[in-house]
């Protein structure tokens, strides 16, 4: 099985961090006691990491698209957009972890259009795009979004297709672990 942990990303070419710092703000990161939603208590806002050198792998793998895809524009740059974008390298789900300062910072303009708009590329691969508000998660849908709560460990996403009088209409839910 493909374990995501070990997927490297690599940074376009022109692309740092720089000052941004934002990934340190959204993720857990249990080998530093970071929780979702608070700044790691190593992030030195605007400058980096104090223990860069040092730093846990799961931090060293990691890059955000914007990092890696040089075709996002500086908009989506995360101390800007307010958003850290990745990819799951399972599902290829696209995952926008939202700044719990800024909450709504999705559901802004160039981002919310885009997001629907990867949504609507997404469905024909059954790909999703999942926004995360610390541990809330909402499943952008073309026509809808769907927020479904908190995911606990084993719990998982489900996606159907239901035939409606308009057409086909997909729908979402969270399934829980056994």
């Amino acid at each position: 099985m493909l374990d995501p942990a070990t997927i490297v990303a690599h940074p376009a070419a022109g692309r740092s961090c720089g000052t941004c710092t934002l990934c340190c703000k959204v993720y857990d990161v249990p080998a530093v006691e970071s929780v979702a939603g608070q700044w790691c208590r190593h992030t030195q806002q605007g400058r980096g990491c104090a223990i860069h050198a040092t730093r846990p792998d799961h931090c060293r793998a990691f890059h955000c698209l914007w990092m890696t895809e040089a075709w996002l524009g500086p908009e989506w740059k995360p101390d800007r957009a307010k958003l850290v974008l990745s990819l799951d390298p399972v599902s290829r789900h696209m995952n926008v972890q939202v700044d719990p300062g800024q909450p709504n910072a999705w559901r802004r303009e160039p981002y919310y259009g885009q997001l629907k708009r990867w949504a609507v590329a997404s469905l024909p691969q059954r790909r999703h795009v999942l926004v995360h508000l610390n541990k809330s998660t909402t499943v952008v849908l073309p026509d809808r979004d769907v927020p479904l709560g908190i995911f606990e460990p084993g719990d998982r996403l489900v996606a159907r297709d239901r035939m409606t009088p308009a057409g086909p209409v997909v729908e979402v839910e969270k399934v829980r672990a056994a």
